[in-house]
């Protein structure tokens, strides 16, 4: 059935809409990469979310006047939290907004609204910039080689170097560029919108970023400390928002995050940071080779090498726990071989308690150990550092797949011999 609607909300694995559209309108939303979009008629077009795991996309795209959400089965707090912690591990559960009514647009500008005004607690902080310049009074510092050389035997105007405070710095050009981005999204509260125009009001002196200009380097120091979270999100805006430009005034503004990608990055971090009290060294996002020759590319998330120089392997996978997926353990029997590893972590975001498999005619153990993204963030941490206590202890501490150890034939689902 055909709909012509101005809102469209998909769920991340949920079924495709057909809906009215110009052949404009659904070119922009192809070019965002949110979803498959195909003809299915005249001025009709089929919307669908990804379905390869590696290729599913989660946020908005705004096309003129209409709004397309794919929705993340975690929700869109828990999305937040996980871009969040995946930047930065000091970024904490409580720093982002809590699901609210309207989809990602709100609670996107409500947290990084909230984490700017508490950067602001007491004020933009200035900085310095260096200006050099000709001036009627001796300010800073006289350079008199070039005073000299451009204006021998003048006493004014003379060249200066000195150093003014500015509100126009890195820090706050990203953070003015992101609010003001955010306050062009559709749909804001009304309470929320002036919150954004006050806090842009506050940087009205501060250069926006161009499109497509570079996100500038920042620091953080002991005056800035407490920008950190603002920035990160505010980097967090920049790196997955874009537009682009239709025929006519017709424009596209997306908010688009690669799931998987996220949930590799998330558990990357998280692990590596749990198991920082631990002895031992921890490698992330590994280049090696599987063979010999170095023709076959293979990067597991982590590997993790015990002071007695054992090693342990750990890959993330963002599909459900149990799901057999013969390909993820041939991978980690491969990632266990090329580095020598007896045991390898497959953490998967779902429910169900992890489960350890013995590979036939060797000593490796894959082990399932399952990540309910669902949950409060304060337990997926806690998930996260009994894993790391697991791995750093050496052995795999789960349930075994019996059909392994005794040699039973295993089923079409499993295909581990």
């Amino acid at each position: 059935m055909t709909e012509h609607v101005e809102r469209i909300v998909l769920d991340e694995r949920g079924t495709a809409r057909i809906v009215e559209l110009d052949d404009d309108h659904a070119a922009l939303i192809r070019a965002s990469g949110l979803l498959q979009v195909e003809p299915a008629g005249p001025l009709r077009w089929r919307l669908a979310p990804h379905q390869r795991v590696d290729r599913i996309r989660v946020g908005a795209v705004r096309v003129g006047e209409l709004d397309v959400e794919v929705r993340p089965r975690i929700g869109i707090a828990r999305l937040l939290f996980l871009l969040g912690y995946a930047t930065d591990p000091v970024f904490r559960p409580a720093d982002t907004a809590a699901d609210i009514a309207g989809g990602l647009w709100p609670a996107l500008a409500e947290t990084l609204v909230r984490h700017t005004e508490r950067a602001f607690a007491h004020g933009p902080l200035p900085g310095y910039r260096t200006v050099r310049e000709l001036s009627t009074v001796v300010r800073g510092r006289l350079l008199v080689t070039e005073q000299i050389n451009r204006r021998p035997g003048l006493v004014t105007p003379v060249e200066v170097e000195y150093e003014d405070m500015t509100l126009d710095t890195p820090e706050h050009r990203i953070l003015r560029t992101a609010l003001h981005r955010i306050a062009q999204l559709p749909r804001l509260p009304g309470p929320l919108l002036d919150r954004l125009h006050a806090l842009d009001a506050r940087l009205r002196t501060v250069t926006l970023l161009r499109i497509g200009t570079p996100v500038p380097a920042w620091r953080t120091d002991r005056r800035t400390a407490g920008y950190t979270s603002a920035l990160r999100l505010a980097e967090i805006v920049l790196r997955h928002q874009s537009f682009e430009y239709g025929p006519g005034s017709l424009t596209a503004g997306s908010f688009v995050v690669p799931i998987a990608r996220l949930f590799e990055q998330f558990v990357t971090v998280a692990v590596r940071e749990a198991l920082l009290p631990h002895q031992g060294t921890t490698a992330a996002q590994v280049h090696s080779y599987l063979d010999t020759g170095a023709g076959v590319p293979i990067r597991p998330d982590i590997v993790y090498t015990h002071p007695d120089t054992t090693v342990t392997i750990l890959d993330a996978k963002y599909a459900d726990s149990g799901s057999g997926r013969s390909s993820d353990y041939y991978q980690m029997h491969a990632y266990c071989t090329a580095f020598q590893a007896t045991r390898g972590y497959l953490v998967y975001a779902g429910k169900g308690a992890p489960l350890s498999r013995t590979v036939k005619n060797t000593s490796i153990n894959l082990i399932e150990y399952p990540l309910d993204l669902t949950t409060e963030p304060e337990h997926i941490l806690e998930r996260l550092t009994a894993l790391a206590a697991l791995v750093a202890a050496g052995h795999a501490s789960a349930p075994t797949a019996e059909a392994h150890h005794c040699g039973q034939a295993a089923s079409p689902r499993e295909g581990l011999s």
